[in-house]
């Protein structure tokens, strides 16, 4: 049985955390999972004051195709899975995935697999700021 996609996409507004959370909800469920990443202050030792999320505009569909795949695996009851793109400060949600299972592994496993695919299929790319005011790239093809 295929789980419910709930969210799937990209967006320019500020992710809606408990929205995303709610929205996988299920009377199956034995277990809920959520992921939030985040923006940190640092990367590879450099100070970070906030990233630049740039999306290709097949990022959505790419999305959507991926969370179908998790879709399909058994005791996944429900999935939502959405990254932001534009400017995030410090602390500003960048992608969050909720999964719904049956057992607890089933869902532990599904959201953890699913953020790697996002993150090496996904085509967004992050621009990081700098405290020494200059910038760089990473993630790109």
């Amino acid at each position: 049985m295929t789980a419910r996609i709930a969210v799937a996409d990209v967006t320019t507004e500020d992710v809606d955390c408990e929205a995303l959370l709610a929205s996988v909800g299920d009377d199956r469920a034995g277990a809920v999972v959520t992921f939030a990443g985040v923006v940190r202050d640092h990367d590879h030792g450099k100070s970070v004051t906030g990233i630049e999320y740039v999306g290709h505009p097949s990022a959505a569909d790419v999305m959507r195709e991926v969370a179908e795949e998790f879709a399909q695996r058994e005791g996944v009851h429900a999935i939502a899975a959405q990254h932001r793109v534009g400017m995030l400060g410090i602390g500003g949600v960048a992608l969050y995935v909720a999964v719904a299972a049956s057992h607890r592994r089933q869902a532990f496993e599904c959201a953890s697999d699913l953020v790697d695919t996002v993150k090496e299929r996904l085509p967004i790319w992050k621009k990081q700021y700098l405290s020494d005011g200059s910038h760089e790239w990473s993630q790109c093809p």
